[in-house]
């Protein structure tokens, strides 16, 4: 199974936005999601600092601060 990764902040409202709309595909698509969340870790804090959420599928970057439901589609399924 396939697995996404949403690289979040407590309280950010795109992370929760975000996480919101990869479980509405989650149905759809059949993938596991990871929250990861970097507060508190100095490496993901510099790594990806305020433009999360940043989404990976399968440890690929795919993109950051929203997910457009047809760009992650198409991404998704061109992995198959």
């Amino acid at each position: 199974m396939r697995q996404v990764q949403i690289y979040s902040r407590r309280g950010c409202h795109l992370c929760n936005d975000a996480l919101v709309t990869l479980e509405k595909l989650q149905n759809e698509l059949s993938f596991e999601i990871v929250e990861i969340v970097i507060d508190g870790d100095a490496d993901l804090e510099y790594k990806y600092g305020e433009q999360v959420p940043v989404i990976h599928i399968d440890h690929a970057p795919h993109d950051f601060f929203t997910v457009n439901p047809e760009r992650f589609r198409k991404a998704f399924q061109a992995l198959d």
